[in-house]
């Protein structure tokens, strides 16, 4: 492999996921905040309150001794700092697996071919043309004007990756890579997994944060756990508009192509609804489980045949 081909945008993307990943994942676990170290109030064995260190005379000008956010500066340390501290480890181990998890499906779906069109027909596919001219020729299959092969019903061109790509629904820069037919329903389980541990992190994040006085000693020592939780916050956002997004296309059988440029695709313009719709029970079992299998054409075909009986 040439040296170059290390700075590809490929490489570049999928390296800085994993490293961005794990530091955040360093951040978490070796970020220490436990409140014995930092200017706040530590419990005795009673249970009660006491200050560390000497405290003036209350005055006019000066009440008394720094006060804190309640319920913040209570809790004894950082979850995961805690657990460790104990010796309960199951739940970092299971916080770690999960993050190890996310980021195998995310070189899955990125590094795996998403369904791409042969440019060459195997002696396979062309047995499958041969049955697909039984199909009534109103389906408006077509030659793609860049890679010249015979799209099927659902494909695009994708011109970051260079080839058609069966039942297309859009090119991730985030993973340098389409997200289609082979692909899409690992790309929602990693959404899903991924939303998980981003709001397990979050919340871990949340609770390490003190709130005290003066500013520049809380910025100092919680200030990189503090850009940590504002990161979290956006990935966060993001994943879950992503996740429900695609999980509402995909209990009605349409991709992010077909939904934004429906008014685009010649296939789509000539119904008034989804052609591929079969319900939501079957759309799921279709997308997840491969059943019941049949091409599009097929589907379209039947779907268009029901259409013209109703209307005679």
């Amino acid at each position: 492999m040439a040296p170059w081909a290390l700075l590809s945008p490929g490489v570049l993307v999928r390296t800085g996921h994993t490293v961005l990943t794990w530091g955040i994942t360093l951040v978490l676990f070796l970020h220490d905040t436990d409140p014995c170290q930092m200017p706040c109030p530590s419990q005795d064995p009673s249970g009660a309150h006491q200050i560390r260190g000497p405290t003036r005379a209350p005055s006019p000008l000066s009440p008394g001794p720094t006060r804190y956010f309640p319920g913040i500066d209570s809790q004894p340390s950082f979850p995961l700092r805690q657990w460790e501290e104990q010796g309960e480890l199951l739940l970092p181990l299971i916080f770690l697996l999960l993050v190890l998890g996310s980021l195998l499906l995310y070189l899955a779906v990125s590094l795996m071919d998403p369904g791409y069109v042969n440019v060459q027909p195997q002696p396979q596919e062309e047995a499958k043309e041969e049955q697909t001219a039984m199909v009534p020729q109103t389906i408006p299959l077509r030659r793609c004007r860049y890679c010249l092969v015979l799209q099927p019903l659902r494909a695009r061109h994708c011109r970051e990756c260079r080839r058609c790509v069966r039942r297309y629904d859009h090119h991730c820069p985030w993973m340098e890579n389409c997200v289609g037919e082979r692909n899409h329903p690992l790309f929602v389980a990693y959404l899903a997994l991924q939303l998980v541990v981003l709001l397990w992190g979050l919340y871990l994040a949340w609770s390490g944060l003190r709130f005290f006085q003066p500013w520049g000693l809380w910025l100092r020592s919680s200030g990189l756990l503090f850009a940590t939780f504002l990161l979290l916050s956006l990935f966060s956002l993001v994943a879950g508009l992503l996740l429900a997004s695609h999980l509402y296309l995909v209990g009605s059988n349409t991709t992010t192509w077909e939904f934004i440029s429906s008014h685009r695709i010649a296939y789509l313009r000539q119904r008034p609804g989804n052609p591929f719709d079969r319900g939501l029970i079957r759309n799921l079992a279709h997308f997840f489980c491969g059943w019941p299998s049949g091409s599009w054409e097929t589907l379209w075909a039947e779907e268009e045949e029901e259409g013209s009986s109703q209307a005679v």
